[in-house]
């Protein structure tokens, strides 16, 4: 097999013949930049080869290039196979690096009411007057104490084993840990003195592409500690459907492995920032999607992929933590949030859990965006749901400039109406290197309120302006250029990039469309909208309506939550009461399958306008742009 070797690190591996740079890359442990999870679409995973030979259409891909580019070597990894022995160079910026990874919460107030709970228990020692035995004792001295009665507690052998050599050796002063479980209440632990006060647990968003951590004091409730991290996942693949590829060749395990630790490197960070020990954490709650929380459980998610799309469970999953190779106290839980269907996953049921609207009488929509999106309509009688691909656009894929919320990412930006001239922000307040989510959603407002654009998303070349040009492929708007940059290249957004965009929005206004239509509303009757997720904290809410991202509604009922997902997580970790509400919000939701349903691809046609073809469900945007005609005369 042909050796590959990576540059500068001169990191090693071997790969079958045929197989992708992309492919020994991840068998190497390095973690490349594949936004389209390899499909060689959005052109982020560019490496230069050194020596040796790999198939390579420069045809095809050429675009992604420029001839110096070519000439030096420049390929797509994705889409380069290996013939012989080759070396290959990995330019930084084909690196996964440091993400702006969403951490803040709206921080609701909840009840408190843990499922965990420490008794410490100053015993009377037996004597023979009174025999009684030690684990009665026990009992007896956390029954005292407030706790649940002597026989409802459920005592596990290993923990008995603990009991004698804990209480002569604390002169019978010891702290009892308690846990609510399913069934009743289990003692999970036995420890010599008073530790009363170290009692944590752990909330966790397990994404796709990042983990978040919130340790909670669960004495008193307050958050102890924060930390985010990459999903280790990511070396198997960027996407779902990549990972339960992998799962299916075998990978399941190892896809798992990755998956606590991820988890657990979260977790130990987390603690490092609180200076508490993993060893006092006893709980841990996690939300993620259907596919995720299958891989973390160990449960083969294959199915889902495959007609009729059918999960193994839906039903809110308990464990031990350690069966899942979790390294909190031993016989601490996991809690696993519940889902809806294949697509709708327990990181929804958490974002709904967070926002509030299962139990308003209002109807809201919320909306979770990424290279998928999710969508749910309703309030706490019903609730309609839906999920599609909103496409990598969004998120900096199959857009030439586009990219992560890397630093250099420039994450805000505006137009002058008059001259043109840009002003904007970037990520860390670095030189610009390219444009993210938030930006790109920014970047097509702008444009189509300066009349750069009609509403079918081409650029008018006959403005005379030098950042209205004709590209090497498509007409373009230059952003940046190129001695304001760090890549030494001007910025630019492209003809092409800005349709890729308008597909993308108009897949999500499609499906809030079809749910509307399916409960029979209008846009006027929904009281709240909610955006979850890093791509909705950011944007602009005035610019997500301008081209048509969402229904028109007042922009005081737009609201971003944050990262609803570890929200969730956080009040299910606190308060037992709402954690027990979460498999009945699950059942209430129905799930319209899209790709069913034969209005969606009308509602989508429709949508594939900026804002729409209707403008009469945008009349602020029909104002704006009846301005700008006056403006451009």
């Amino acid at each position: 097999m042909p050796d590959v070797i990576f540059l500068p690190s001169f990191r090693k591996t071997t790969i079958a013949t045929g197989g992708t740079l992309l492919e020994a890359a991840q068998k190497a442990g390095i973690h490349m930049n594949v936004v389209c999870g390899g499909q060689g679409k959005c052109g982020k995973c560019i490496v230069y080869l050194k020596s040796g030979r790999v198939d390579f259409d420069r045809e095809k891909f050429g675009k992604f290039f420029s001839g110096e580019e070519l000439e030096q070597g420049g390929c797509l990894a994705c889409q380069s196979h290996v013939l012989d022995d080759v070396q290959v160079l990995i330019p930084e910026s084909s690196l996964i690096q440091e993400q702006q990874i969403l951490i803040d919460t709206r921080g609701l107030t909840t009840e408190f009411s843990p499922s965990v709970w420490k008794y410490y228990v100053s015993l009377s020692p037996p004597t023979l007057e009174d025999p009684s035995p030690d684990l009665t004792r026990l009992l007896w001295g956390i029954e005292k104490q407030g706790g649940p009665k002597e026989g409802k507690i459920y005592v596990p052998l290993e923990v008995i084993r603990r009991i004698p050599r804990a209480l002569r050796d604390s002169g019978w002063k010891v702290t009892a840990t308690v846990a609510l479980v399913p069934g009743g209440y289990r003692l999970i632990d036995v420890e010599k003195g008073d530790s009363s006060s170290r009692l944590y647990g752990a909330a966790v968003d397990l994404g796709t592409t990042t983990v978040v951590v919130f340790l909670r004091n669960l004495a008193g409730g307050e958050v102890a500690g924060v930390a985010s991290n990459y999903n280790l996942q990511i070396s198997c693949g960027e996407d779902i459907l990549s990972r339960v590829n992998y799962a299916r060749k075998n990978g399941l395990e190892k896809l798992q492995a990755l998956a606590a630790e991820s988890i657990n490197a979260t977790i130990t960070a987390a603690a490092n920032n609180a200076g508490i020990d993993r060893d006092d954490i006893y709980e841990v709650v996690v939300a993620g999607n259907t596919i995720m929380t299958h891989i973390l459980m160990g449960i083969d998610p294959a199915y889902m992929i495959e007609e009729p799309y059918v999960p193994v469970v839906r039903r809110y999953l308990t464990s031990a933590a350690s069966r899942a190779g979790l390294e909190v106290e031993e016989n601490a839980g996991l809690f696993v949030f519940p889902a809806v269907s294949d697509f709708i996953g327990g990181d929804i049921v958490a974002d709904i859990l967070a926002s509030d609207m299962a139990e308003q009488e209002e109807i809201s929509l919320l909306i979770d965006i990424g290279t998928n999106f999710e969508v749910v309509l309703g309030n706490r009688d019903w609730m309609f749901s839906c999920a599609g691909a909103a496409g990598p656009a969004l998120e900096g894929g199959e857009v030439l400039f586009g990219m992560r919320a890397n630093p250099g990412a420039i994450e805000q930006i505006s137009l002058d109406l008059v001259d043109l001239t840009p002003a904007y922000r970037t990520i860390n307040h670095q030189k610009p290197r390219g444009i993210c989510g938030s930006g790109l959603l920014d970047l097509l407002a702008e444009l189509l309120r300066a009349c750069i654009i009609d509403r079918t998303g081409r650029i008018n070349t006959d403005i005379p302006h030098p950042r209205i040009r004709l590209g090497a492929h498509f007409p373009e708007f230059v952003v940046a250029w190129k001695d304001e940059t760090d890549i030494g290249k001007d910025i630019v957004i492209t003809e092409n990039d800005i349709k890729n965009l308008i597909m993308s929005k108009a897949s999500i206004l499609a499906a809030c469309s079809t749910l509307m239509n399916e409960a029979g509303i209008t846009r006027k009757e929904i009281a709240h909208i909610y955006f979850s997720g890093a791509f909705g904290n950011y944007i602009n809410k005035e610019n997500a309506v301008i081209i048509g991202l969402i229904p028109e509604v007042p922009q005081e009922r737009i609201e971003n939550i944050g990262n609803g997902a570890i929200e969730g997580a956080n009040i299910a970790l606190v308060n037992r009461r709402k954690r027990k509400l979460l498999d009945e919000i699950a059942k209430k939701i129905a799930y319209i399958e899209l790709n069913a349903e034969p209005s969606f691809m009308d509602e989508y046609t429709s949508s594939t306008f900026l804002p729409h073809t209707d403008l009469s469900k945008f009349p602020l945007v029909e104002q704006i742009l009846n301005e700008c005609r006056i403006r451009r005369g």
